[in-house]
């Protein structure tokens, strides 16, 4: 995209605000005013009116409270209910919560960067067109379409966990008949208007805090000895059969070693989404409040809900449980394999696997919700890319660019694949392909802010008139970035120690690095893009709408509604 010489002039700190006492409704007025300001956003990153209203433009439709709970819902996906009890029962509890903190706090890292990026320059899609706007044209290519691959693909892996969890309660009636439901009902949410989305959102979040909330609290009332049996648990598991577990055939302190490294791998795809409130800026009512809103909470999500979660699972249950260990050998379908689940069964309390099975199915139904709308995001800042075909950008009267939709919903009729046992082999090679696109994304987001940081430099940019500014950059991206680079280079270590080689396994752990650097070394040379130097990043180009942009600031009329404000 080219950079747009007049939108440097216009550039200024932030719009005005002015105050609504009461209602947060929108006057007639203000809605005609937003509908302007919707023609004038897209004309400044199209370059003119007519293209604008020729196509449309996705709407901001996305309240402050929806973005605060995709944020939070973007970081409780099912990996933290099932997946963890994998990483758990190969690593041991020390492990386990050291993997998941590190991971953590380089995911802060990368999120601070993203955070201010998106909170300068809020587009739909966003981490595509920073990656070709501040590094190459080329690289907002291969991240672009690499992640609407993999939120394509993982979309079908969700419907498709949903639809097995399904089967918990009744496994008579052909799965397929439960993909096609799910598959409609995620359309239905995302076919529409963007609000709808962030209600279902809202929801889905809802239900997956609730229940990660008391299933910490639970997990402290039986540590204490709360529970049917009255047995106090305390750290007994820590110290039989032990805090850090070799992994095999390793021994000794390498064992253990790469027993811990074993869990940042892990916890790297468990964190996998938390960008979407970055995706979803393009579409947020008064992006320049309510991103970083939600980007500095996400080290609090990440410590409440998974330092404590996984400190939770590592007293509750021995790493060497012979129903962890069965269920993860015998793919045992729904919670069956949750560390969670298991510790309830031991505890003695009978109704709660149940309604644990339950969440999971909100939990994998919300994340195929999500993943439609991000693909189709990706795709849809593509084609402002001119990475993709034109007739992307078409948006329907409430924002809503249905191609990007129905050709990323398309994509989910490979989930029937999974009906098969010949079939589903493929579909776990369709899926084997996305096993490290989020790291990439993560490697990408921290040197397009890299990059960000030395243009807002070259071009006379003062960091400390940013509305949102992160803190100890450009070095808190640096480090995110070598963090990200190392778990790509080793993700598939276990497939060199003795006795382990496969080829599957290696192709598993590895086939995403070519795919990446594949697709930016084909645009690199069709387009023969060269490397963006930061004195002439694009970094003003749509800007200056989004500043004229007025917003009402909402105020709390009592102290419940200070209460709510603050959460949402």
């Amino acid at each position: 995209m080219e950079k747009n010489p007049v939108e440097k002039d216009e550039y200024t700190l932030g719009a005005p605000e002015y105050e609504v006492s009461a209602s947060p409704q929108l006057s007639d007025a203000q809605v005609g005013d937003l509908k302007t300001a919707q023609v004038q956003e897209a004309a400044g990153v199209y370059g003119d009116i007519q293209t604008a209203e020729d196509y449309g433009y996705v709407a901001r439709g996305l309240k402050s409270r929806h973005i605060q709970f995709i944020a939070l819902g973007g970081t409780i996906g099912t990996g933290l209910f099932l997946g963890i009890g994998r990483a758990f029962s190969a690593a041991g509890p020390l492990s386990l919560l050291l993997g998941y903190t590190f991971t953590g706090i380089a995911v802060y890292a990368m999120m601070q960067s993203l955070g201010e990026m998106a909170t300068w320059l809020p587009l739909p899609g966003a981490i595509p067109q920073f990656c070709a706007r501040y590094v190459d044209d080329a690289m907002g290519f291969a991240v672009g379409w690499n992640n609407w691959y993999a939120s394509s693909i993982t979309l079908c892996a969700e419907i498709s966990a949903a639809s097995v969890v399904i089967g918990y309660w009744n496994n008579e009636i052909n799965v397929a008949l439960w993909i096609s439901i799910i598959i409609v009902l995620v359309i239905c949410l995302n076919i529409f208007a963007v609000a709808i989305y962030g209600e279902a959102e809202f929801c889905f979040a809802t239900i997956k805090i609730l229940t990660i909330v008391g299933l910490i609290i639970l997990a402290l009332v039986l540590d204490l000895g709360g529970g049917p049996t009255h047995d106090r648990l305390g750290f007994r598991y820590w110290r039989d059969p032990g805090a850090m577990k070799e992994y095999s055939p390793a021994t000794g302190d390498v064992g253990r070693f790469l027993g811990l490294f074993s869990t940042l791998v892990n916890a790297a795809f468990s964190y996998g989404g938390v960008e979407m409130v970055a995706v979803a800026a393009g579409e947020a009512e008064n992006p320049r409040k309510n991103i970083p809103k939600a980007v500095k909470r996400v080290f609090w999500r990440i410590l409440f809900f998974y330092v404590l979660g996984t400190l939770a699972i590592g007293v509750l249950i021995p790493y060497n449980d012979s129903m962890l260990l069965g269920a993860i050998k015998h793919k045992a379908a729904g919670a069956a394999a949750s560390p969670w689940v298991i510790a309830i069964y031991r505890a003695g309390i009978p109704a709660l696997p149940s309604i644990i099975n339950a969440v999971i199915l909100t939990s994998a139904s919300s994340s195929a919700n999500a993943f439609l709308y991000t693909g189709s995001r990706y795709l849809f800042a593509l084609a402002q890319n001119k990475q993709a075909p034109r007739f992307l950008l078409r948006c329907s009267k409430s924002g809503v660019p249905y191609y990007c939709v129905g050709v990323t919903a398309s994509i989910a009729c490979l989930t029937y694949l999974s009906c098969g046992s010949g079939s589903s082999k493929v579909f776990e090679w369709f899926q084997n392909l996305t096993t490290i696109a989020s790291l990439f994304t993560w490697v990408s987001v921290c040197i397009a802010y890299i990059q960000f940081h030395k243009a807002l430099k070259a071009q006379g940019v003062d960091r400390n008139t940013l509305i949102f500014k992160s803190p100890f950059q450009p070095y808190l991206a640096w480090a995110a970035l070598l963090f990200f680079s190392m778990i790509i280079v080793f993700n598939g270590f276990y497939v060199f120690l003795y006795g382990n080689w496969t080829i599957s396994d290696f192709l598993t752990a590895y086939i995403g690095i070519p795919i990446y650097f594949l697709l930016y070394t084909f645009w690199k040379v069709f387009k023969r893009t060269k490397f963006v130097s930061p004195a002439e990043a694009d970094i003003f180009t749509g800007k200056a709408a989004l500043d004229a942009e007025v917003w009402p600031n909402v105020q709390p009329r009592n102290f419940l509604e200070k209460i709510w404000f603050w959460i949402a």
